[in-house]
């Protein structure tokens, strides 16, 4: 092939990822769009408004007489800082104790632990909700939290599972030569290593955590303990919807987990790509 055609090729090969990214980008435009609309203009074919609402950014913001949306953003992000935290932390060790250790019934404890991939949802929304308004826990962050503190989930123990099962074992035995204790090779081998695939487990959980509304809505019940979601629905509760108002909370809400996922798309890219493909 020859060099003009090469650059023809690419150049073709650009303009039709240009043209499906214009595709695919057209909700988010459309969405920009209405959210600088009056009400009035909601049903109009047209994209873009004829004269821009910018205040309806302001006014959204600041939509409700006693908390503004520095408030609700606050609250979600606190909640998930403590997710991510507990995530990463709890489903590395139960993943390391599954990986490396040797103990009676790992293989059975590990096929329940999957065995819980299947189950749905819904299935335990019942019990929990029972036992954490037994604990006092319901309109309190805590039902939201703490499971994130006990293994992370099983989807993140299973992807972890997979990356340590990469990692030489050669390494563990010359720490152990070097005098390195379980929790030594842990926190100074295996931990270290596991950056790319506990940067996904992080972006899972946050991007999760904040897209759970059913959780939040079952959960809270207090304005003032509301996140941006539950903030979001006080929009629609109200006699008169904003559309526009509404509609630029919304994409505003979506600009933390944007801001996350491009961030940490080098080693979120590194650990999806490299788990279970080592070894």
């Amino acid at each position: 092939m020859t060099a003009s055609r090469l650059k023809s090729s690419k150049l073709a090969n650009h303009l039709l990822l240009m043209a499906i990214s214009l595709l695919m980008l057209y909700p988010v435009i459309w969405w920009l769009g209405a959210s600088l609309k009056k009400t009035e203009e909601m049903a109009l074919p047209t994209i873009w408004p004829a004269v821009p609402m910018w205040e309806n950014y302001s006014k959204g913001w600041h939509f409700s007489p006693e908390f503004s949306f520095a408030h609700f953003f606050g609250n979600t992000l606190m909640m998930e800082c403590w997710n991510v935290i507990g995530a990463v932390l709890t489903s590395a060790v139960v993943a390391y104790g599954f990986a490396r250790l040797q103990f009676k019934l790992r293989g059975f404890w590990f096929s329940i632990l999957l065995l819980t991939l299947m189950l749905p949802g819904q299935v335990t929304v019942i019990p929990q909700y029972i036992m954490y308004n037994h604990f006092g826990w319901v309109d309190s962050y805590l039902p939201l939290i703490l499971p994130h503190f006990f293994g992370g989930g099983a989807f993140f123990v299973f992807l972890l599972v997979q990356f340590i099962r990469g990692i030489p074992r050669e390494l563990d035995e010359a720490a152990k030569i070097d005098g390195a204790s379980v929790y030594g090779i842990f926190t100074r081998i295996i931990f270290p290593l596991l950056k790319p695939s506990l940067v996904t487990v992080a972006i899972f959980t946050f991007i999760w955590s904040w897209d759970d509304f059913f959780g939040q809505v079952l959960y809270l019940s207090s304005v003032e303990k509301y996140t941006v979601g539950l903030a979001l629905r006080m929009f629609v509760d109200q006699f008169e919807i904003q559309w526009g108002q509404l509609l630029a909370m919304s994409l505003l809400s979506i600009v933390p987990s944007v801001i996350v996922f491009f961030l940490a798309q080098k080693h979120f890219v590194e650990g999806i790509t490299t788990t279970g493909l080592k070894g």
